[in-house]
């Protein structure tokens, strides 16, 4: 392992490699549980929730020990939160139009589609052409989207559409006579209050530094739901989930290309794509830049690429296996944090990922409200990249705020990546022909092929 992984070399030990691959997956752990719940949506996407932990463990351990095996980098793989969110709208928003398999299929393309931007080095050139500011929104945005995901599936935020019987004469609302109305859940809700319990524990373990913190907080919010009898011990179905893998329950390979040919499927393709490829290449850059990697930039860029190559990967073999799309996990800076420098970590997560697999029954008892709360707790984690944006700079500031507004309040991530392009194209263009700002606004031949084909996606679909 020393000769191989070059721990020495990297000032590290077998010890403390081993130790940090515990900590980076005790830190996204959470994902087990998530995942399912998320991708099954209670039954409303028609998966099952048994099939998507088994593809969830497999992809998660086999791809991050990739990651370790061949980039020899401390970063773990895992299905992306905010892209299962994703998954799950599409295919219940649809009306019964998209199945999941055909979102799968969606999610397999985008992973093709990454493999041939990254052998051909275009996805290099894309992450260079869409400004910071926009990169940085786009993470905030999804921050908030599953923030909404987990607030709705929790039933702390409440939603309802009432009749409005005197509507003053051109007063808009979402449907004529009708107005949608939020509002909070009722406290009298053991599952408003469990996921209560679950902001308060994960809120205070994580202030207290605590690793691990959101499963930690999960595990809290089930023993929480066992006491008052909203889970029991007797939900185990050992036929269902069983102790013993059962392979044989897979959604391997369950795709539908036939049926993604009808259904407007181009602009999920490439919402999955687009959200991916920045959501990798800041995690990533991230990690290197925390391990120490980047100070060598050559050799540093060179990683990534590496890195960004077992990523693309991923995505295409997690939809094989039944999954949303597989990314590398922020949570790995965890495990950086207590040493992790070379690939030995990535593999000790790996290898926990599967041995999940013998726990399943266990896990399945997580209700949906501890995992509604660590969707609420992992939208604050990504509403921090805000810090990074300069809304004083308005030709900046306006499409930022624009993808982060519509991203929520639409309730698609498309919607807001999509004005976001708009707006920085059409604002960076007005000010460099028509303004006085000195240095102008650089605006990548990219951004105008993006600018066209979003108002083309538009204009085909009627504005939807």
């Amino acid at each position: 392992m020393e000769r191989f992984f070059k721990i020495k070399e990297h000032g590290s030990s077998v010890r403390t490699e081993i130790m940090a691959g515990i900590t980076t997956f005790m830190t996204m752990a959470y994902i087990l549980a998530v995942n399912p719940n998320i991708l099954t949506a209670f039954g409303k996407t028609g998966m099952e929730w048994y099939p998507v932990f088994l593809a969830t463990a497999i992809a998660a351990g086999i791809f991050t020990i990739a990651m370790g095996l061949f980039v020899n980098f401390p970063v773990a793989l895992a299905p992306g939160m905010g892209l299962n969110a994703y998954f799950a709208t599409v295919v219940i928003s649809s009306g019964g139009a998209i199945s999941w398999q055909m979102a799968l299929t969606a999610v397999f393309i985008s992973g093709v589609i990454f493999f041939l931007l990254t052998i051909t080095r275009i996805r290099q050139m894309l992450l260079d052409a869409v400004p910071d500011a926009l990169k940085h929104a786009i993470t905030v945005g999804i921050g908030l989207f599953i923030t909404v995901v987990g607030l709705k599936n929790s039933g702390l935020l409440s939603v309802s559409v009432e009749t409005v019987n005197d509507i003053p004469s051109g007063t808009f609302t979402p449907l004529q006579g009708f107005e949608t109305v939020f509002g909070l859940g009722s406290f009298s809700d053991p599952n408003v209050l469990l996921t209560l319990i679950g902001l308060a524990l994960i809120s205070v373990l994580m202030i207290l530094n605590v690793r691990g913190a959101i499963l930690f907080g999960i595990l809290g919010t089930t023993f929480a739901a066992l006491f008052m009898g909203v889970v029991s011990l007797d939900n185990i179905d050992s036929v269902k989930t069983p102790w013993i893998p059962d392979f044989s329950q897979m959604n391997a390979f369950q795709f539908d290309f036939a049926g993604i040919l009808g259904v407007g499927i181009v602009s999920i393709i490439l919402t999955f794509t687009f959200v991916e490829l920045f959501d990798t290449f800041g995690t990533l850059v991230g990690t290197a830049n925390r391990a120490g990697f980047m100070k060598n930039k050559e050799e540093g860029n060179k990683r990534v690429g590496k890195a960004m190559f077992v990523d693309s990967v991923a995505v295409a073999g997690g939809a094989a296996l039944g999954t949303s799309t597989v990314t590398a996990f922020v949570e790995s800076s965890a495990g950086i944090a207590e040493g992790g420098r070379t690939g030995l970590t990535a593999v000790t997560t790996g290898i926990c990922f599967l041995l999940s697999l013998f726990i399943a029954p266990l896990i399945a008892l997580i209700p949906g409200s501890a995992t509604s709360a660590a969707l609420i707790v992992v939208g604050v984690l990504m509403m921090q990249a805000v810090r990074e944006i300069n809304f004083q700079d308005l030709v900046l500031g306006i499409p930022a705020f624009f993808t982060i507004a519509f991203m929520p309040f639409t309730y698609s991530i498309a919607n807001g990546i999509s004005f976001g392009i708009l707006a920085y194209v059409l604002l960076a263009f007005v000010a460099n022909v028509f303004g006085e700002s000195r240095p102008k606004y650089r605006i990548h031949w990219l951004m105008w092929v993006l600018f066209v084909l979003v108002i083309t996606r538009y204009v085909a679909m009627g504005g939807h």
